[in-house]
C-alpha cells in the first residue's frame, strides 16, 4: 500500500488517483512478480484503470525466473457481487479472473459475474470467510503467495482474520487530510489497543522523498 504522511490512501470522496512515484510503481510490479495471485476489492477495481497484471515484459521474465507462470491469477472481492462489468480488468483476458463473494449476492448478479470471471466462489453468508477463501485458492488454484492491493476494508478484514504475513508500505510526501478519507485499514477496526495487529519492522529504505517500509506480522499468542 502507498499512503500519505497522514495515513490516507485516497480522498474522502474516494475516487483514487495513484500518487506514488515511478519507483513505487516499480516496487508494486516487483511484488506482483513474486505472487501466484493478486487480489483487490471491487471498489479498487472500479475506481481506476486496474488490470492486476504483472506489467511490462521484464516483470513477466522475472516471474519465470521465480518459477512462476508468466501471468498471475487475479482475484476480485465483493461481498454483494456488485462489480462494474466495464472495469478494465475484464477487458484484458491474459490470465484467469476469480471472484470471491457471499450468499448476499443475488442470483442475477452471480449469473452476470459468471459471464465475466473464470470462477466464482461463495465464501460465507453475510461476510466473506477469508480463511475459507484462502484455503480454497490454495487447494484449487495452487496459490501459495497472495498479494493484496486493497482497499482499506479488505486489508482490515485480512488482518482481523490473521492472514497477513507481511506489509509493504510506501509513505509518500503528501498530506491529504479529511476525517472521512480512507486509510490502509478501514472497516470496524480494533475497539481496544490489545486487539491491534502487532508488527515488526523488517526494513526501511529511502528513495528521494519516499520511505519504503516492510513489516512482518507478529504471530498471534496461543
Amino acid at each position: 500500500m502507498a499512503m500519505t504522511v497522514d495515513g490516507k490512501i485516497a480522498p474522502a470522496h474516494r475516487p483514487f488517483t495513484p500518487f506514488g512515484s515511478k519507483r513505487d510503481q516499480e516496487h508494486l510490479f516487483e511484488l506482483r512478480a513474486q505472487a501466484d495471485a493478486v487480489m483487490a476489492g471491487a471498489r479498487t477495481i472500479d475506481s481506476d484503470v486496474v488490470t492486476l497484471g504483472p506489467g511490462p515484459a521484464r516483470y513477466r521474465r522475472l516471474r519465470r525466473q521465480y518459477g512462476l507462470a508468466e501471468y498471475n491469477l487475479r482475484v476480485i472481492v465483493s461481498g454483494s457481487g456488485t462489480i462494474n462489468p466495464r472495469s478494465a480488468v475484464f477487458q484484458h483476458r491474459f490470465s484467469p479472473i476469480i471472484i470471491l463473494t457471499t450468499a448476499q449476492a443475488s442470483a442475477p448478479r452471480i449469473k452476470r459475474l459468471r459471464s465475466l470471471a473464470d470462477a466464482i466462489r461463495v465464501c460465507g453468508e453475510t461476510a466473506i470467510d477469508f480463511a475459507e477463501a484462502v484455503g480454497w485458492l490454495r487447494r484449487e488454484w495452487g496459490v501459495e503467495r497472495l498479494l493484496c492491493e486493497g482497499g482499506g476494508e479488505l486489508n482490515s478484514a485480512l488482518f482481523r482474520s490473521g492472514l497477513v504475513d507481511e506489509l509493504h508500505l510506501t509513505v509518500c510526501p503528501l498530506l491529504l487530510g479529511g476525517r472521512a478519507a480512507p486509510t490502509i485499514a478501514g472497516g470496524p477496526g480494533a475497539t481496544r489497543l490489545a486487539e491491534a495487529s502487532a508488527l515488526t519492522l523488517q526494513s526501511i529504505s529511502r528513495v528521494k522523498d519516499e520511505l519504503f517500509l516492510v513489516y512482518r506480522r507478529q504471530p498471534l499468542e496461543a
